[in-house]
This record gives C-alpha cells, sequence and structure tokens, in this order.
C-alpha cells in the first residue's frame, strides 16, 4: 500500500499514481509515498535495475548508505550485480511477461544497458510503471540513426552523417564530403567498438550490413582529443554538472580518463557541459546522461554518442568527487535532492582493468594495494578473459604525472603486463 509521509501515527488514505510511469518519488515533493511492509516501519524505495553488469553493481553500492532497496533482473547468478544484490530475479529482459513480473513491486526502474526493447518499456510505462530514463529519452541512446535525428533538430553540433542503404550508397556518401575513410554503425546494439567499422572503400564496406539492421555513415572526424561531459537530472528539472573529462579509447575501449580534461579551455569546458544539460533537458532525461565529444584541431565540439546510464567516463567519480555518478543517478531516478559533483582533488585518474593472460589477479591486486595504499581499485567478479573489462584503477591528487603514473602502473601489474 502507498502512504503518505504524513503525520507519525496516523494512517493516510493510499495515495494514488499519477500520470503513467509518473510515481511522484522524492520526499522534497507533496504526499511522498513510502511502502509499508511492517506497521510502523517505513521502509525505502524499491529500485529496480534491469542487466546485471558491473554498473548495477556500482549502484547498488552506491544505493547502500541512502538505504536504497535493490532488486536486479540479471541473465545468469554470476552476473557481476547478481554476486552482491540480495534480490535478483533471473530472467531475459527481452521478454515483456518477465519485465512486467520483476517491475510489479518496484517503485522506479532504471538500467544497467540500454538493449531492453522500447516498445516493451512503452508497455510498462503504460502499465504506470515508473522508467527512468523514459522510452522517449532512451531510444536516442538505443537507436544512433533517432539519435542523430533528433540532436539535429534541436541544433546540436555532430558529425556530418546520413543513413546509407548499402555499399553504394556508402561510396556516395563519402564523395558527398571528403571521401573516404568512412565511419559506419549499425544503429542498434553497438558498444565498446562493436557495430562500428572504419572503412578505406567500398569493398571493405559490406561487413555492416551483413548484420540486417539499418547501418549509419558519419565522417572520419580529424579530432584532437575525446572529451565527455556527464549531468545529471531528475524528473523535478533539478540538474548538476561534473567537470569535463578526456577519455582515451584504445580498440573502441575506454582505457583511461582524465578528469578534469588537462589543457582544456575554460570556456569550451563551459561551453560542453552547457550543451549536455541542454540535451538531457530537450531530451527529458532523467539520471545520468554521458555527453560523449570530439574536439576537433579547429576548434570545435562535436557530439559522438549518449549514453543514458552511469558511464564509464565517470568512473572516477566514486573516489574523485562528493557524489559520485552511480549515487547521483539514484538520487536522480528517485526524485531525491542531487548531490554535489565537484572533485575532492585536482586530478582524478581511471584507468580501466583489462584482463589479459594472467589470470592469477588476486596477488596482483595484493601486491598493488601494498605498494600504493592510494589506489582506489575496483574489481568487478568477473572471470579474467583477454580484453574483458574486469575492473578499474582510481588515484586522485595534485600532480597530474603522479596522478597518471601509478593509475597506470597498478593496472598494468594486475593485467599481468609488467611484473614489477
Amino acid at each position: 500500500m502507498w502512504l503518505s509521509r504524513a503525520s507519525a501515527g496516523e494512517r493516510p488514505a493510499a495515495r494514488p499514481r499519477g500520470p503513467a510511469g509518473d510515481l511522484s518519488i522524492g520526499p522534497h515533493r507533496p504526499g511522498y509515498p513510502c511502502r509499508v511492509t511492517f506497521p510502523g516501519k517505513a521502509n525505502f524505495p524499491v529500485v529496480g535495475v534491469i542487466g546485471g553488469g558491473q554498473l548495477a553493481r556500482m549502484m547498488h553500492q552506491a544505493g547502500i548508505p541512502l538505504g536504497v532497496r535493490f532488486k536486479l533482473l540479471a541473465d545468469t547468478p554470476q552476473d557481476s550485480a547478481a554476486q552482491v544484490v540480495s534480490d535478483v530475479v533471473l530472467g531475459d529482459y527481452r521478454d515483456l511477461d518477465t519485465l512486467r513480473r520483476f517491475a510489479a513491486d518496484c517503485d522506479v526502474i532504471t538500467f544497467d544497458h540500454e538493449h531492453v526493447p522500447t516498445e516493451h518499456l512503452r508497455a510498462l510505462q503504460a502499465d504506470g510503471i515508473a522508467v527512468r530514463p523514459g522510452p522517449d529519452a532512451l531510444v536516442n541512446a538505443q537507436d544512433k540513426g533517432v539519435m542523430r535525428a533528433k540532436l539535429d533538430s534541436i541544433g546540436v553540433p555532430c558529425p556530418r552523417h546520413r543513413l546509407v542503404a548499402d555499399p553504394a550508397d556508402v561510396t556516395a556518401f563519402a564523395n558527398e564530403g571528403a571521401g573516404y575513410p568512412v565511419v559506419l554503425k549499425t544503429v542498434r546494439g553497438g558498444y565498446d567498438g562493436k557495430g562500428v567499422w572504419v572503412v578505406d572503400d567500398e569493398e571493405q564496406a559490406h561487413a555492416p550490413f551483413l548484420a540486417g539492421v539499418p547501418v549509419l555513415a558519419e565522417e572520419k572526424v580529424d579530432f584532437l582529443r575525446e572529451l565527455a561531459a556527464s549531468v545529471v537530472r531528475s524528473p523535478s528539472g533539478q540538474a548538476v554538472a561534473y567537470p569535463v573529462v578526456e577519455s582515451v579509447q584504445e580498440n573502441g575501449v575506454c582505457a583511461e580518463v582524465t578528469a578534469p580534461a588537462p589543457d582544456l579551455d575554460p570556456a569550451m569546458a563551459a561551453e560542453a557541459q552547457a550543451l549536455a544539460l541542454r540535451i538531457a533537458g530537450d531530451l527529458d532525461i532523467t539520471g545520468h546522461l554521458a555527453v560523449e565529444l570530439f574536439q576537433t584541431r579547429d576548434g570545435r565540439i562535436l557530439v559522438n554518442e549518449l549514453a543514458m546510464r552511469p558511464h564509464n567516463s565517470g568512473h572516477w567519480t566514486q573516489d574523485g568527487s562528493v557524489t559520485s555518478q552511480f549515487e547521483n543517478h539514484l538520487r536522480a531516478v528517485l526524485d531525491l535532492p542531487l548531490g554535489d559533483p565537484r572533485p575532492r582533488a585536482r586530478w582524478t585518474v581511471m584507468v580501466n582493468v583489462l584482463g589479459g593472460d594472467y589470470p592469477d589477479m588476486y596477488h596482483a591486486f595484493l601486491h598493488c594495494m601494498a605498494r600504493d595504499p592510494g589506489l582506489r581499485i575496483h574489481m568487478y567478479g568477473k572471470d579474467v578473459k583477454p580484453g574483458r573489462k574486469v575492473g578499474h584503477v582510481n588515484v586522485f591528487g595534485d600532480d597530474l604525472d603522479d596522478v597518471r603514473e601509478r593509475a597506470r602502473h597498478a593496472a598494468a601489474y594486475l593485467r599481468g603486463t609488467i611484473t614489477e
């Protein structure tokens, strides 16, 4: 039963739900609902997370001090988050009946990934379930073609692009601009470099069409570096912005993040933050939004990708900011007041730990902890496989060279590429 947070000891009438998808959750809002399972003991809201990866694991960790209760929809008991969350449902996120059963006793639904079918999320919303971010927003992270069309309509700077029908159309797109190479992306399903090709001619352009989904062609941007602007927005419209970071990719996978981005002109940093906040507002996003950006050699910023969940480029916030991206995402989906995004130190460097050929990572972990007590090592509980993200290292301090060297050394030792 939904109860108002009225005077203690008084049992008010059950509070009806608002419009579909709106539970009006938030203690600063009138009639804040609490779920009561034992007489006189009000329990905190239940957040349902779809997806059992490391993002859900770290969301759960951030929610413990908030008193947030978690329910997880995972694929297997071995999933990263399923190892630590007590209330786990195993099932297929692509099955609507499974989603409905999972969501039935959750106060709000959010995500570890963007792959839940859009039509299923709309069905949950029609059932009165709070889905945050909502399907109309999330589809822009699910479908790159939809995202580009939406960003175009609101005047957001992007690389030159269009949907292409076949390899010959890719050549036509190339000839409309500076020629080959061209970046091709399947509009759905890609992540960490998957579903992305850089092609040099029409023959190479055949591979993306084999997936049987629409293909987006983009110009290959001559960029100086990649940046990321992270913001968090609540349903009531409150929003916060984190410092703009530099992101280094290797083989399509985020390898290293430096916060804030070194030598970034303050005017460009402010422009990137303002752009991310505008996108979050115009797309009506609830929760964390990561805007991946190109800083071009001619002094522009262009939007590369959007992610509407905690993001690898924001892992540094776990130890480097007053309030992490994970905690603020939870605060946002529950419409709680957002936390302070400011950094705790002048510099924070995050380096991903990728699996290598050295499976005995625990002893490497002990060595790193003993060698450098200032490290913050976050492991995901995954089996070690070459190239797989199995953890990350955060280091913060006032000397960028020192912070970067320590983070890189620890990640390399954990992977087994160095032994001293």
